[in-house]
């Protein structure tokens, strides 16, 4: 009796445990289902537009009516594991939640959540591929084929995201294109220019560009000594900054700001080449000692301005080789010699004469967010905002130059907004070549990847001192570039990156 009484408590037990295991599992299972559903998400979210762009999209307003719920698309799938999906619905949630008792809604920068960089962190490529099933739909173009051939053949090898091309897909943004472009770009200056400016002395001027409604403001930087690099005891030094050398720099003249959409569509709509001219053939034309029409570059997949708008923000996503041939168009059409600047003429311009982390006051620490004193308290912006715009003060894209303050030369956003070209190849150890006093150095003479100077919006304090030094990742750039052979004149993976010019001084000039 004892045996069949141990045994039937067992029993009782056990069932016990079902039945409980059972509710507990009705009880979570409609808990997962309920805080799952559209109206739970934005009962929390506190993005009041998200709602109204997700309606305007393609995820909700399709041709078949069908609608993409939140979940689908900022939710791995279940099918991936219980375990998973938990964890990353706990991890959304919580993240929601202390947003939406914690923060100010004012004070969240929504622009900046639109962005590719924000988008990749919250959308999983698997949940596109669960509803996406078939990604050559019928209807879509040749171009829309290429890219989804590559995208099937490298998206693991490369880590490809589908956001990155479709970034307009789960949240209307009327400015986002997603289309080839395949003419020339209007600029409606109302001005044509019948000749380039004249320079008599070493001052500033405005070039004026022949043929186009173009105009650039130089400025004249004069020569001078200066210390290149930093000293291990400044904030965020970096082993590439040193050691620190003493050089020489001639005068010349540099732009006042980088080159704009409305100076850089100058270029393009003169240049720009029909269909996909193989690289080998422009190399040739360009490279050409008698050369008089440089070709140009070919129309970009997208809209490179990435709907930021246009006019005197920076071009931006195009290749070092763009920028040159950028240069050689502007020497034919002005009679004056323009390039890219070296490496120390770049950061003698960015100093303006000082020798502090930035050409104002100011500590990069307190700048930076990169301590977790600032990170939870937020940082110092007061004075670097005057002059910069990186990751604490940008909205998540470039700004109109106009916006912000010059350095003593002149120069507005040598710091931050883009990334500007050097001429230099990029070697970690360069400035241990360099001898002391040496006059107009240059960087070596061979390279993979070149120098690129100043940060960017994205870019921390850290990043965007005088002396911190970067370089092209020309592969990483064009990660998600379809064309065969890759473009030699616009990047797919980069849009924080374009470049200023120096006007080399004409002889005879005072």
């Amino acid at each position: 009796m004892p045996g069949k009484k141990r045994t039937r408590n067992i029993l009782l037990i056990g069932l016990g445990g079902i039945v409980i295991g059972f509710i507990l599992f009705i009880f979570f299972h409609s808990a997962m289902v309920k805080t799952s559903t559209n109206e739970y998400c934005m009962s929390c979210h506190i993005h009041e537009e998200a709602d109204a762009a997700w309606k305007k999209s393609v995820h909700y307003n399709s041709k078949s009516g069908t609608v993409t719920d939140c979940a689908a698309c900022h939710l791995p799938p279940e099918e991936e594991g219980v375990l998973k999906y938990m964890m990353a619905k706990a991890k959304m949630g919580a993240k929601d939640f202390w947003a939406y008792w914690t923060k100010d809604k004012e004070e969240l920068d929504f622009a900046k959540m639109g962005e590719l960089e924000h988008a990749v962190k919250t959308v999983y490529n698997s949940s596109c591929e669960k509803c996406h099933v078939n990604l050559f739909p019928e209807g879509m173009s040749d171009d829309g084929v290429t890219a989804h051939l590559y995208y099937e053949e490298n998206a693991k090898k490369l880590n490809l995201q589908c956001i990155s091309c479709h970034l307009d897909a789960g949240h209307y943004n009327p400015n986002y294109k997603h289309t080839k472009m395949t003419e020339a770009v209007e600029v409606n200056s109302g001005i044509v220019y019948d000749s380039a400016t004249v320079v008599t002395a070493f001052k500033n001027f405005t070039e004026t560009v022949p043929g186009t409604g173009a105009s650039i403001n130089m400025i004249a930087i004069p020569g001078g000594d200066f210390t290149i690099g930093s000293s291990e005891k400044e904030p965020f030094h970096k082993k590439d900054e040193g050691p620190q050398k003493n050089v020489k720099i001639s005068r010349f003249f540099m732009s006042e700001v980088e080159v704009t959409w409305n100076q850089y569509w100058a270029f393009y709509n003169e240049t720009m080449s029909e269909g996909r001219t193989p690289p080998e053939k422009v190399y040739a034309n360009n490279s050409r000692p008698d050369v008089d029409a440089v070709s140009g570059p070919t129309p970009p997949f997208g809209f490179p301005d990435q709907g930021w708008g246009m006019g005197s923000r920076p071009a931006i996503t195009m290749t070092h080789y763009a920028a040159e041939t950028f240069c050689q168009w502007l020497s034919l059409k002005t009679g004056k010699k323009y390039r890219l600047p070296t490496e120390a003429e770049w950061e003698y311009a960015a100093r303006g004469g000082t020798s502090t982390p930035y050409f104002f006051e100011g500590n990069p620490k307190k700048f930076s967010n990169e301590g977790l004193w600032n990170r939870i308290f937020g940082s110092d912006t007061a004075m670097i905002a005057r002059y910069v715009v990186y990751s604490e003060d940008s909205d998540g894209k470039t700004a109109e130059p106009e916006k912000m303050g010059a350095n003593p030369f002149g120069l507005k956003n040598m710091l931050g907004n883009v990334l500007e070209y050097c001429s230099d190849w990029y070697q970690e150890d360069a400035y241990s070549k360099l001898k002391d006093g040496e006059i107009d150095p240059k960087g070596p003479s061979e390279g993979s990847e070149y120098v690129v100077r100043g940060g960017n919006y994205a870019s921390d304090a850290a990043d965007v001192r005088c002396s911190s030094r970067g370089h092209t990742e020309n592969d990483a750039w064009l990660r998600t570039d379809p064309q065969n052979p890759k473009s030699i004149w616009w990047y797919s993976d980069i849009k924080g990156i374009g470049f200023r010019i120096v006007c080399e001084v004409p002889e005879g000039i005072d």
